[in-house]
């Protein structure tokens, strides 16, 4: 915070410098003007050595805004290094609460139980009786061979006609549910 100070302190003194450079440039043409020629040059030795101490300034206005790029960043690097140093511990931690051999073991233990699920799924799906199976073939080969199973009438009346407004509305309904099935 302080070398932000001192860089704008002297960005105002370079500024001033310049301003008064200026002034002191239009004061020697006038001094010229007057046949003032020594206090001319005295005045233009001045500004030259003014000149300088503005270049300095530049120089050292350079200085201090690297050094508080640099200091921005080296607080940048610490935060990252205290990030990572934080999610280290936690890494740490949580190894141990969990071991290779515990995630082992878990996976097991998911493994076994996935597999119990296969056989009572196996069992409950074979748990048709004889009757039942014979009831089932009877019905496939009823239905395969033709034999009247009830089915509900026709209706026989004629459609009503659908206007253009339903039409669309129906359209669009159907698009939504395409598009949301698809989603």
């Amino acid at each position: 915070m302080q070398l932000k100070q001192q860089r704008d302190k002297l960005r105002q003194y370079q500024k001033k410098l310049t301003l008064q450079l200026e002034k002191e440039r239009l004061l020697a043409k006038q001094l010229l003007k007057d046949g003032k020629k020594e206090r001319a040059l005295l005045l233009l030795k001045k500004k030259r050595y003014q000149d300088q101490l503005l270049d300095k300034t530049e120089t050292q206005i350079s200085n201090i805004e690297r050094m508080v790029q640099d200091l921005e960043f080296a607080q940048i690097e610490i935060k990252v290094l205290e990030g990572l140093k934080v999610g280290n511990d936690c890494l740490k931690k949580m190894h141990e609460v969990l071991s290779v051999e515990e995630v082992e073991r878990i996976m097991e233990e998911t493994h076994e139980a996935i597999e119990y699920q296969k056989q009572i799924d196996e069992i409950l799906a074979g748990f048709l009786t004889e009757e039942d199976e014979e009831a089932v073939l009877a019905e496939l080969e009823a239905i395969t061979q033709g034999e009247d199973v009830p089915l509900p009438e026709v209706p026989t009346e004629p459609l009503p006609a659908v206007s253009r407004e339903q039409e669309r509305k129906q359209a669009e309904v159907k698009q939504d549910g395409q598009m949301l099935a698809a989603s």
